[in-house]
Parts: structure tokens; C-alpha cells; sequence
């Protein structure tokens, strides 16, 4: 099968504890990271040398040690560890930068956290807030920062990390779903097969999504609450869009996956471009190659859905220094302009070129192949040369390597060569993920999974252009491959390379 063949198929509470805590401790860990009181009574800290007063809730001592109590540089302030063995339970005196440092005890502990006073009388850096507690409070405190080294994330355990994801075994998706779960399952045996990551096997749990939202949200909670995962991965629910940026950042749970339609998070990781990130790499190839003006582009959307991203690519549009672009949702009726810039899916794709058709006009046609390359093959030829579609990564990126890994899972897996991109997709999260592991060592949080996602630039997956995150960035690729598509046929041509999106978010 040709590659380009091939390319067409594509189609609340807090986090569960790891550990057993007391009612105090657990009081204690509400402090540390949240800065509330087991009163729910405000607390207040003070700051800098001037003592200004602000809320605790604001300076929680988890925003700077970290949930794990390790320390995280920031502003050129390296808060230390506040692992109660290295406090408490030292030889003696200390010696770091020439100042000496006896054991601290739950006295002295306190006078420290209230009064910025370490045990040899010396004061901490003024950058640590000194925190007005109450005596309970303070207890309470105490009594969890002495199990905060025990505590582990949840499905991290001595020998296995749990991995989750939500799949449809019923329903349109259901072969989709088992593509992915192929994927998912065939890389982790292969990682476990050479002796796991830090000594730790990956264990995948899967979920069915059912048909509805509710069945859908009853496996995501049983993912994050019975099973205790430890990270999502791939997973392919649509139906909970809506709800699972805001539901991940509450629980902390980093996803290494497609990005909802509603938006992403600081909790999400997607390996491939945005669709507001593909069509900008077409409107730049209509701009340089195809001539538009700068007034040629209208974006057309089908589906209310679709209407918030058909908006943002609007903006997007603008900001790159076209004209402000007319926005309209289609429905049914021939759209006018020089060059169409499509948001929703296959079947209005078709409806919208089917309705231009009759009116007689040709207008250039620009979408991203993830939504409607299924509608490409029945179109007529007066299309020919005329449509252009956004793909994040083309066979000429495909490495030897690359392509024995994939073609080595199809054999596996018995999986069609027809379904690579998803295949494609997936393989990238897992690749994603596996990298950022090995980075974290085998102390692994779910903070410091996103501190390391974060940290990943320029990852060779031998089948797309290289993927990287940064602080703010959420998107592996910023732009995508431009392709011509030749009817009949239908015969694909890439016309521009991918190049990173200037500015992108």
C-alpha cells in the first residue's frame, strides 16, 4: 500500500492517597499544600524583610518545596529538602555553605516555620514566608511533614508504575479504541521487556468509556480513585471534553494525549500540532505560494461545537497579518471568498464543496486531514488542485528505524497499515511519556512528570518531526506539512515542508 494510501485512513475531590494518613496528617497535608487551616479559619504569612501580610493560601508551602517536599529552584532561591531525615535525624552538626545546621526537632521546627529561625539560631533566607499558626495547626503540620518522605504518588509502587486510559470498546469509536489499546499495550510489553523504566514495570489499565458521558465519567473516576493510575495516557473519550482539563488540574493527573476540543491544560501533553496550529501552516503556504490578499481568507465552521476553534482561529489568523477574516457557520449555503478555511468534519466538508460546486465557484479549500481527509476521495476532479490539507507529519519524515517500529507493531498486533496515523499518535505519546520516566528517576511524582514533559526538546521519534514542550507549551509540534491533493484519485503532493509556527502558543 502507498504511503500516502496509508496517510488517508486516518480517522472531585483531591488526589487518592498513596498513603494511609492520620486525620492529622491529613489536616497537615491540607496546610501544606493548600495554606488552609483544619479550621478553615484564614491563615495569614509574612514576607520579606518589610513582614508584609498575606494570605498562607498564597504561599502554601508546597508552591516552593514542592508536593513531594523536595525543593524546586525558582528566582534563583533553591528551597531546601524537607525530608524529616535530613532534618531531624542527622549525626550532629551540618556544615553547607559554612553555616552549621543542627537537627531540628518539633520545637525548633516550629520556630522556623513561624519565626524564619533554624536550630542554630541563625535566620533563614528571607524569601521563606513565615506562617501564623495555630497551635493545632502546627501539630497538624508537623505531624505530616514527618511522613511527607513516605508518601508516594498514587501508582507509583515499589516495583510498578500504573499507567491509565479511557477507551470505547462499543460504539463509532470502538475500532479506534482498539487500535490504541494495541498500541498502548504492545509498547509497554516491549518496555518491560527490557527491564522496565527505574526498575519498574509499566502496568497499562484500560476502561471502557461505554456510549454516554455518564459511563464515560464512572471509568475515569474508578482510572483516578480505585486504580489509583498514576498518569493517562492516549485516551480516546470525547465525551468528557468538556470536564477533563478542569478535573485533571483539580486532581493533579498529568495526560499524555490528544487535546480536548474544549481546550487544553497545564495538566496536558499532546504530542501533535493543534488544528488552529495546522491551518495557520495553510494560510502561510496561501499567502507565500498561493497569492491570497490579505482580505482572501474566510473561516467557515460546521457544528456548534466546532464554533469556539473556528474563533480561535480567527484571532490566530489576524495575528499573523491577515485582514480580520469573516467567521461563518455553514449551513448548507455556498460561502463566498477566494480562500476557505474549514473547521468541523468529513461529511460537511463534502456538503460545503458539494454547494460551492452548484453555485459554480472554486474558491481554494484549506482543512487539516485529521477532520475531513475521508472526504477527499469522493470529491470531482474541478477539486483538483484546489484543496489543501494540514498533515503533522508526512512519510519523508518516516526514519528506517521509525519505520521498522511501526511496521514491526502492525506484525505484532495484526493492525492495518491503512489506521498509521493513529498508530502514528500513539506511539509518540508513549514515547513521550517513557523519556520524560527515565528523566524523573525512580523518586517519580506526577509534579515531576510535568516538570520533565516540560523539559523534553527535540525528541527524535523516527516517524514525525521532532516533538518538545517547554514551560507554557502544551503542543509537541507547532505547524504542520502542507499537501495538494490531486483528483481523481486521490493522489497527495506536499507542497511546504513543516516548519515551527512562529509565536505559537
Amino acid at each position: 500500500m502507498k504511503p500516502w494510501a496509508v496517510l488517508m485512513s486516518l480517522a472531585l475531590c483531591g488526589p487518592a492517597l498513596a498513603l494511609d494518613l492520620t486525620p492529622n496528617e491529613q489536616a497537615g497535608k491540607r496546610l501544606y499544600r493548600q495554606g488552609v487551616s483544619s479550621s478553615d479559619a484564614q491563615l495569614m504569612a509574612r514576607v520579606g524583610a518589610s513582614d508584609i501580610s498575606v494570605p498562607a493560601s498564597v504561599l502554601p508551602c508546597a508552591s516552593c518545596h514542592g508536593s513531594d517536599g523536595r525543593g524546586r529552584a525558582e528566582g534563583g532561591v533553591r528551597p531546601p529538602s524537607l525530608d524529616w531525615q535530613r532534618l531531624a535525624l542527622g549525626q550532629g552538626e551540618r556544615q553547607s555553605n559554612n553555616r552549621s545546621y543542627p537537627p531540628y526537632n518539633d520545637g525548633t521546627l516550629a520556630r522556623a516555620i513561624q519565626h524564619g529561625i533554624d536550630p542554630a539560631d541563625q535566620r533563614l533566607d528571607p524569601a521563606m514566608p513565615r506562617f501564623e499558626l495555630t497551635l493545632a495547626d502546627q501539630r497538624n503540620l508537623t505531624a505530616y511533614l514527618k511522613r511527607l518522605g513516605e508518601e508516594r504518588d498514587p501508582g507509583v509502587e515499589e516495583g510498578v508504575l500504573r499507567l491509565g486510559t479511557l477507551l470505547p470498546v462499543n460504539g463509532p469509536l470502538a475500532d479506534a479504541g482498539h487500535v490504541v489499546r494495541a498500541v498502548l499495550e504492545d509498547g509497554v510489553a516491549q518496555i518491560n521487556q527490557q527491564g522496565g523504566i527505574h526498575g519498574r514495570r509499566l502496568e497499562l489499565l484500560v476502561a471502557d468509556t461505554g456510549t454516554d458521558q455518564a459511563s464515560a465519567e464512572r471509568a475515569l473516576h474508578r482510572l483516578l480513585d480505585q486504580d489509583q493510575v498514576f498518569t493517562l495516557i492516549a485516551p480516546l473519550a470525547p465525551m468528557l471534553d468538556q470536564q477533563l482539563p478542569t478535573l485533571l488540574e483539580q486532581r493533579g493527573v498529568p495526560l499524555i494525549g490528544s487535546t480536548p476540543r474544549s481546550g487544553g491544560s497545564s495538566q496536558i501533553f499532546d504530542p501533535m500540532p493543534g488544528i488552529a496550529d495546522q491551518l495557520l501552516s495553510l494560510a502561510e503556504h496561501a499567502r507565500s505560494s498561493l497569492g491570497l490578499a490579505p482580505d482572501g481568507l474566510r473561516v467557515v465552521y460546521a457544528g456548534n461545537e466546532q464554533a469556539a476553534l473556528a474563533e480561535q482561529v480567527r484571532e490566530r489568523l489576524r495575528q499573523q497579518g491577515w485582514a480580520p477574516p469573516a467567521i461563518q457557520a455553514f449551513d448548507g449555503q455556498a460561502v463566498e471568498g477566494p480562500g476557505i478555511v474549514f473547521v468541523g468534519r468529513a461529511q460537511a466538508f463534502a456538503a460545503l464543496a458539494q454547494a460551492l460546486q452548484a453555485e459554480g465557484r472554486e474558491p481554494y479549500l484549506f482543512a487539516a486531514s485529521s477532520q475531513v481527509a475521508a472526504a477527499v476521495a469522493g470529491m470531482p476532479a474541478q477539486w483538483s488542485q484546489r484543496v489543501f490539507l494540514a498533515y503533522p507529519f508526512v512519510p519523508d519524515d518516516w526514519s528506517e528505524q521509525g519505520m521498522a517500529t511501526l511496521a514491526g507493531l502492525q506484525q505484532r498486533q495484526g493492525l492495518d497499515p491503512r489506521q498509521a496515523s493513529l498508530q502514528v499518535n500513539t506511539l509518540c505519546a508513549l514515547k513521550l511519556l517513557s523519556e520524560a520516566l527515565k528523566q524523573i528517576g525512580r523518586d517519580a511524582s506526577r509534579e515531576q512528570l510535568v516538570a520533565a514533559l516540560e523539559g523534553l526538546h527535540d525528541v527524535d521519534t523516527g516517524l514525525t518531526p521532532a516533538l518538545g514542550f517547554g514551560p507554557g507549551k502544551r503542543q509537541g509540534m507547532a505547524g504542520a506539512h502542507v499537501v495538494a491533493v490531486t483528483l481523481p484519485g486521490p493522489r497527495f503532493t506536499a507542497v511546504a515542508p513543516y516548519r515551527p509556527l512562529p509565536d505559537s502558543p
